[in-house]
């Protein structure tokens, strides 16, 4: 009896044991650290100093139109009434050149100097009219009262009134001339001044120093970018959805990624040779100052007044098959260490290097959003991942 007694004690307590083994798991807590493990590639913060280098830019989201709009492309272009060739009308030879290429200019400005024994036969051509218009006016004067008391003849009247006439014409003509010239015709000058037609800035110097001047040769090329709008070929389809006044956006990729805006003013009649386009002109609302003709620009025309919430294409980065954006809390104060969450969003419709963007999650209730370096701070995430450690 006491051999069973034993057996069952040994049973029960091998029994007892192995519940215990069962149940211990369920009973353990999670640590504070086990939790940050869950939330990995959540968030990251940085020093001053990564902060500074990542060059992180805040934005917000912003209403754009990517959806009714007509997609075009077309070039900038300059009027031709923005764009000057300076020319002169007497030859010479070019002594000085004051200007260099992409220097402004003024209207009325010297460019250069240049030695022209024309201009100074021109100026003495100038002073002898002058000199006998002076005397013909005298004598027509008298002349003419000699007239009055039938003392000279019908024909030596005449023949004076003529003469005055003819002078002024001659006169008259070579004052014009130096006007041309831009020269004051009552100051002689020994040198020509070549001046500039338009105010803008110097394309083309084609001279040099001693190089002889002949009639209308070029001496500088002169634009007016302030002037430049845009030249869109809208296509046969599009043509009944494009009027003036329209809105249009567009970027300059090979220059730098700031939206520019224009405003449609004309639209052509007939179709441009060769295609089934015509031509839409829009006037830039600010022309930026590295804005120069001929460069291609793929542009939206706003058709619509449906609007989405956008963000840049750099803020948006993609993980595992998802999207997501970094925000930041405004209301956090930022001395030394610098804290982003991400967060997943829904993308729809890209134009423009703008994308329509749904956020997921929750975000703080004031907050503001990467625009520049999110893909620094995924890149500090993976980092932080493949080191075992936490992003925190």
């Amino acid at each position: 009896m006491k051999r069973i007694y034993i057996a069952l004690f040994v049973f029960g307590a091998i029994f007892f044991t192995s519940c215990q083994n069962k149940t211990a798991p369920q009973e353990m807590t999670v640590t504070p650290d086990e939790e940050q493990e869950e939330n990995t590639g959540k968030e990251v913060e940085l020093n001053s100093a990564q902060h500074k280098a990542a060059g992180i830019v805040m934005g917000h989201l912003a209403d754009k139109n990517l959806s009714d709009v007509i997609k075009v492309n077309g070039q900038t272009e300059l009027p031709p009434q923005n764009q000057a060739d300076v020319t002169t009308l007497l030859s010479g030879t070019i002594t000085q050149i004051l200007v260099n290429i992409g220097d402004r200019v003024t209207k009325g400005q010297v460019l250069a100097v240049a030695d022209s024994p024309e201009f100074i036969r021109l100026q003495e051509e100038y002073q002898i009219s002058k000199n006998n218009l002076e005397y013909l006016e005298l004598e027509y004067k008298r002349q003419q009262t000699l007239r009055a008391e039938q003392v000279n003849s019908e024909k030596t009247y005449q023949k004076t009134y003529s003469e005055l006439n003819i002078e002024k014409s001659r006169y008259q003509s070579l004052t014009n001339q130096l006007s041309l010239l831009s020269t004051n015709p009552n100051t002689m000058a020994r040198t020509l001044k070549i001046v500039a037609p338009i105010s803008g800035n110097v394309s083309a110097i084609p001279i040099r120093i001693g190089t002889n001047m002949v009639n209308g040769q070029t001496l500088f090329s002169l634009v007016d970018n302030s002037k430049i709008h845009l030249d869109l070929k809208i296509y046969e389809k599009d043509l009944p959805y494009v009027h003036q006044g329209q809105r249009v956006f567009f970027n300059l990729t090979n220059i730098n990624k700031e939206e520019v805006t224009a405003t449609i003013f004309s639209i052509g009649k007939a179709f441009e040779p060769g295609t089934k386009t015509v031509i839409a002109h829009a006037n830039i609302d600010q022309v930026p100052d590295n804005l120069i003709p001929g460069l291609y620009v793929n542009a939206l025309i706003d058709v619509g007044a449906k609007t989405v919430k956008a963000l840049p294409n750099e803020a948006i980065i993609k993980a595992d098959g998802r999207t997501f954006i970094f925000v930041s809390d405004a209301a956090e104060a930022h001395d030394e260490h610098f804290h982003y969450q991400r967060v997943e969003v829904k993308t729809g419709v890209q134009e423009l290097g703008y994308t329509q963007v749904d956020i997921l999650e929750e975000v703080p209730p004031q907050y503001s959003i990467v625009v520049q370096g999110a893909y620094y701070l995924q890149s500090h995430l993976i980092k932080n991942e493949g080191g075992g450690g936490h992003s925190h």
